[in-house]
C-alpha cells in the first residue's frame, strides 16, 4: 500500500509539473507575441510622427515661404503615402485618420501655396493623426 501511495504522489507531481510547464510556456509565447506586436506598432507610430512633422513643415514652407522647390508637392505625396502605409501596422482609428489625411492632401495639395483654408484642412488632419497615435501609444500593454 505504501508503494502505491508513493507512485500516485509521483504521478501527481509529474502531471502537475507538466501542466505548470505548459502554462508557463504558453504564457511566455503569448507575452513574446504581444511584445513583438507592440514593438511593431511603436516603431510604425514613431515613423509616422516623424513623417507627419515633416509634412507639416513642408506645408508651412510651401504656404508661408512660397518655396515650392524645397516644399515640392511630390515630397508631400511621398510623405502622405508613407503615413498611410505605416498606418496599416497600427489601429483602425489611425488608419481611418491617415486615409482622411491622404484624401485631404489629394483635394488640397495644389492650393497649399495660395490658400490658408487648404493649409488649415491639411494641418487639422495631421493633428488628428497625431492625436490618435498618442492615444494608441498610451493603450499598449
Amino acid at each position: 500500500m505504501r508503494m502505491r501511495q508513493k507512485l500516485q504522489l509521483y504521478q501527481f507531481s509529474v502531471i502537475f509539473s507538466m501542466v505548470f510547464a505548459l502554462i508557463g510556456f504558453s504564457y511566455n509565447t503569448w507575452r513574446l507575441e504581444v511584445t513583438e506586436n507592440n514593438n511593431n506598432i511603436r516603431l510604425a507610430c514613431f515613423e509616422m510622427l516623424k513623417e507627419l512633422a515633416a509634412l507639416e513643415q513642408l506645408v508651412y514652407v510651401a504656404h508661408y515661404d512660397g518655396d515650392v522647390i524645397s516644399a515640392s508637392p511630390r515630397k508631400g505625396w511621398i510623405k502622405v503615402g508613407l503615413i498611410k502605409d505605416f498606418s496599416y501596422l497600427t489601429s483602425a482609428q489611425v488608419q481611418d485618420n491617415a486615409s482622411s489625411l491622404h484624401q485631404t492632401w489629394s483635394n488640397n495639395w495644389e492650393s497649399i501655396t495660395t490658400s490658408s483654408q487648404s493649409v488649415e484642412l491639411v494641418v487639422r488632419d495631421i493633428d488628428k493623426v497625431k492625436d490618435e497615435i498618442k492615444t494608441l501609444l498610451t493603450t499598449l500593454q
